[in-house]
């Protein structure tokens, strides 16, 4: 397999097969960041759009071919924050009104089978109860279940100890266990 320094070598000479290589390697952990980020699925899609066509409209600023991850993660925490202090920011997810979501990005209104809807109805409180958790917890979770990391790579990737990541992921899942007993429990 190819580095990264190698897939933007080749990027920067043309073959546009090689960006395309390096952002099916990268689109999972960038979604995630930006989902972490900003704490809303549906917009964290196209923030991680924003980010690759960015990365690669700016692909001859990176001086350190081998750095391309962090410096795309840079870009995709730059595109998080310019929408947070965006005018976007105010508006209302649909989960807020009420309608089903999809976290897939979906919206349905076709009636499902019982069990797929409670499914649904799961995942929807799931990733609603995720999209609450402090920063520094969202961004561990996501991370670690979007694109499946390693608890060495998600120290590497935000600068902390693999102790760190524990600590956070063990805090996580306690927090979302509360909340979902708190969401499901007949007097919660």
């Amino acid at each position: 397999m190819k580095t990264d320094a190698e897939l933007v070598r080749q990027a920067l000479v043309g073959r546009a097969e090689a960006y395309a290589d390096l952002v099916r390697r990268w689109a999972g952990r960038i979604t995630a960041l930006c989902h972490a980020k900003v704490g809303r699925a549906d917009v964290a899609d196209d923030l991680a759009q924003e980010t690759l066509l960015r990365g690669y409209r700016a692909l001859r600023s990176l001086s350190a071919p081998d750095k391309f991850g962090a410096w795309l993660c840079g870009i995709a925490l730059r595109a998080s924050l310019d929408w947070l202090k965006s005018k976007q920011r105010t508006q209302v997810p649909f989960s807020v009104l009420g309608a089903k979501y999809d976290p897939d990005g979906f919206h349905s209104t076709a009636p499902a089978a019982d069990e797929r809807m409670e499914n649904y109805d799961e995942r929807v409180s799931l990733l609603a109860q995720v999209e609450a958790l402090p920063e520094s917890y969202r961004q561990v979770v996501m991370l670690y279940y979007y694109d499946d990391l390693t608890y060495r790579d998600l120290a590497g990737m935000l600068g902390v100890s693999t102790a760190t990541i524990n600590a956070r992921l063990t805090k996580a899942r306690s927090m979302l266990r509360q909340r979902l007993e708190k969401t499901l429990s007949p007097h919660g």
